[in-house]
């Protein structure tokens, strides 16, 4: 799972909406959460902002927000890469300044990061009050308490997973598109992944519960879930049913007025055929996948303890794609990882050549201390660099000739809001089509500017380098209809 499939705006952390009156209540404080890493962390800010909420602390408006009219800060941390551990000291660095302008400011920092440097985040960074880890979400309140009573820092970081977050309130941050938890935790033992050690086993939820907590949100207004795991098609295998994730897609197609599925991050060794069935098959589950290869090298994925090759994983492509011909296929890959060669390299170009990606993130390795991979021989970074570059450019190309497929077709687009930067002067909405693609609607004249939550049907009119732009003019013949 990475933060580089979301937008800004879904990344965005929840604003309240300003108070009626001119004097709004701060309950027992005005609180802000700051999320970094991926949409497992975006998932769990929502419950740290339920938890928070259901103590009686109040979310903050945008003004309050940009003015620092703030009582409480979360940071949500990530640690799957170095520039996002550099980013986090960076920041709370930054609110040391802001909580000697306001004494009474409480800073906690939770996440990852928090699970994996508890001790040293609070001596490194004494003015924060509160350190809690990845399965300690629902003990924050009682802390911030602790800390008010006690002038320094609590930490609180619990190796083993007691309940689930999903059993926590959860303050969702859009009404019509809502992340799910099906399972926590990752048992893969990748030798460039930290996630074990942050995260903890994997611990399936009842199919029941999930089920449950997505009737929940289609009838709260959600239109759209995407269900979280670490590795989300390895759902079951603890039980012993290695059905059970296909069977959850499939259920979830018998949910009244849930209009799209989506999930994140499959593994390509438990990518099986029921998988690909159930995805044709069930009509509101979206042909989009994010489907990680990390190297074309097999000699590079021994190393890096991935247990399939790239034959299998090209296998697995075809299939998908004999199924579903207009499935949207991304990716993850490492560059530079240690011990990498220039042939080891060429392979992965080879396999991105032939997998034709709709869009690639791709990493330059970064060692995380307590993993085996940091250890290893280290690739020299000008070398790295260049791979990086040369990826970076073939993808770029694949992704410019996929998106431009797309000009003269009709795309159904979910709105999710005007957040592009340039929507609001030219008078579009924003939201993805079936298979996962951001599409700018030019909204024709005359016609009702549509809502989020609506569904916009639109002619492609030009194909971006990421996204694609829909400004059709119905009196040519090109299509716009809402349907609400």
């Amino acid at each position: 799972m990475n933060e580089d499939m979301m937008t800004e705006a879904e990344r965005a952390s929840k604003l309240a909406e300003p108070a009626a009156n001119d004097t709004p209540t701060r309950g027992k404080g005005v609180f802000y959460v700051h999320t970094l890493g991926c949409q497992m962390n975006v998932h769990d800010s929502e419950r740290i902002a339920g938890v928070l909420e259901a103590d009686g602390y109040v979310p903050a408006t945008e003004e309050q927000y940009l003015n620092h009219d703030i009582d409480l800060i979360v940071m949500n941390t990530c640690a799957v890469r170095e520039n996002a551990a550099e980013r986090m000291y960076g920041t709370i660095g930054l609110w040391a300044e802001l909580k000697r302008k306001r004494p009474n400011l409480q800073i906690a920092v939770g996440g990852c990061m928090a699970q994996l440097d508890r001790e040293k985040i609070a001596k490194k960074a004494p003015w924060v009050d509160a350190v809690f880890g990845t399965k300690n979400i629902g003990s924050l309140p009682q802390l911030l308490d602790q800390a008010r009573i006690e002038g320094h820092a609590q930490v609180k970081v619990q190796e083993e997973l007691n309940y689930f977050p999903s059993q926590l309130p959860t303050d969702r941050a859009s009404k019509v598109s809502s992340w799910v938890a099906i399972s926590v935790g990752c048992n893969n033992t990748c030798t460039f992944c930290i996630v074990p050690t942050t995260r903890g086993k994997e611990h399936d939820r009842r199919p029941g519960d999930i089920l449950a907590e997505i009737r929940q949100c289609v009838d709260e207004g959600a239109k759209e879930v995407t269900l979280l795991g670490q590795n989300v098609n390895s759902f079951g295998y603890g039980i012993g049913d290695r059905f059970a994730f296909s069977k959850l897609l499939r259920a979830c197609g018998e949910i009244d007025g849930l209009e799209r599925v989506r999930f994140t991050s499959p593994h390509p060794a438990a990518f099986t055929d029921d998988v690909i069935a159930a995805m044709a098959e069930t009509p509101n589950v979206m042909h989009q996948l994010h489907f990680p290869l990390q190297s074309g090298s097999d000699r590079i994925l021994r190393a890096m303890r991935r247990s399939y090759r790239s034959a299998k994983f090209l296998d697995i492509l075809r299939k998908i794609r004999e199924a579903m011909p207009d499935a949207q296929i991304s990716t993850d890959i490492i560059v530079g990882f240690p011990g990498e060669t220039e042939e080891d390299f060429q392979e992965t170009l080879r396999v991105v050549e032939e997998a034709r990606f709709a869009s690639a993130f791709t990493f330059i390795y970064s060692p995380r201390p307590g993993t085996p991979a940091a250890e290893m021989e280290q690739v020299p970074h000008d070398v790295v660099q260049d791979r990086f570059e040369r990826l970076v450019a073939l993808q770029e190309r694949i992704t410019e000739e996929n998106l431009k497929t797309f000009e003269g077709r009709d795309v159904e687009v979910m709105v999710t809001g005007a957040s592009g930067k340039k929507d609001a002067a030219t008078h579009r909405v924003t939201g993805r089509e079936k298979t996962g693609v951001l599409v700018h609607v030019g909204v024709p004249e005359g016609e009702p500017m549509p809502q989020v939550g609506d569904f916009v049907t639109a002619t492609v009119t030009h194909a971006g380098r990421h996204n694609l732009i829909a400004d059709p003019n119905p009196e040519a013949g090109q299509t716009y209809a809402v349907r609400h």
